[in-house]
């Protein structure tokens, strides 16, 4: 299947999803950009790859024996490739415990290498959280003989980096907030307060998505992901996640802030601060123009 008629099924089902679950506490894209590039590739008959795969979140809340409801979240990416190739989905729930969320993600991975092969399946994968995944919460895994190397493979370790703009960052909490979560979480990056607002935080996946389950819950007059970044690491190990690491820790980095209220930083200086980090392209997607390295 061609880039491009892979990137025309996205969309529709993209666009079927939205329609079907219009609240963002059911279906949540969470990188805009991607999805933006997307559309542009369909809009203009582009052969050109986006620059990153368009990630969402889908909520699925279903009843338990007890009559009470528990949510189950649906961690969903589209390979650039999809639907000739199966969707990367992980489902998590408080209330499931590791063995319990790696035996559900793998008999969903298993139903779907069964069932589908070059068609849409996000529906039905959903709906098969919605049918069975309440189950695996009182599952006795005594006799669930997995081994450490198994659920390694099974559990694939995600490095992501994600780029965020705000609005503004002035409230001393919020900025609090943001270096002490980004510690607790072992995440590292920075936040540049001011207006615009930057922050970037690099680590594992899931800490990077409680990370921003958390920062999106705040006041705030704008707030989404520029971009994300992911890299599947072969072993997982601390050493190979240092490895990804552009930033040192989380830092909150102030560049001559100037104006009326002391609240707008040189963007020269980020764009040097930036491009040492090695990560001067991102410049263009938060500014709309290319930046200058300055003598």
């Amino acid at each position: 299947m061609a880039n491009q008629e892979a990137a025309e099924i996205q969309i529709s089902e993209l666009d079927l999803l939205s329609s079907m679950f219009p609240y963002e506490e059911e279906f949540a894209v969470t990188d805009q950009l991607a999805l933006a590039e997307l559309k542009h590739c369909v809009e203009n008959e582009s052969a050109e790859m986006p620059s990153s795969r368009v990630q969402f979140i889908l909520n699925v809340k279903t009843e338990v024996p007890n009559a009470s409801t528990v949510e189950f979240s649906m961690s969903c990416a589209l390979p650039f490739k999809y639907p000739t190739v199966l969707p990367e989905i992980t489902v998590r729930s408080s209330l499931l415990s590791r063995s319990q969320q790696i035996l559900l993600n793998s008999d969903l991975k298993t139903y779907l290498m069964q069932n589908f092969s070059g068609g849409p399946c996000i529906l039905s994968a959903r709906e098969w959280v919605k049918d069975h995944a309440a189950a695996y919460i009182d599952k006795d895994l005594s006799s669930f003989s997995m081994t450490a190397s198994d659920a390694t493979k099974l559990e694939v370790t995600m490095f992501t980096r994600l780029w965020i703009y705000s609005h503004h960052i002035y409230n001393k909490q919020k900025r609090k907030n943001i270096i002490d979560w980004a510690k607790e979480l072992s995440l590292s990056g920075f936040c540049m307060p001011g207006k615009p607002g930057v922050v970037c935080v690099e680590g594992l996946q899931s800490s990077c998505e409680e990370f921003w389950s958390r920062i999106r819950r705040l006041t705030w007059k704008r707030i989404l992901i520029r971009h994300r970044e992911d890299v599947s690491l072969e072993g997982g190990g601390h050493a190979e996640i240092q490895k990804q690491r552009k930033f040192p820790t989380l830092e909150e980095k102030c560049f001559d802030a100037h104006g009326a209220r002391g609240n707008h930083m040189d963007l020269g200086q980020l764009y040097n601060f930036l491009e040492e980090k090695g990560c001067a392209d991102i410049f263009q997607m938060y500014f709309g123009v290319e930046g200058h390295s300055r003598g």
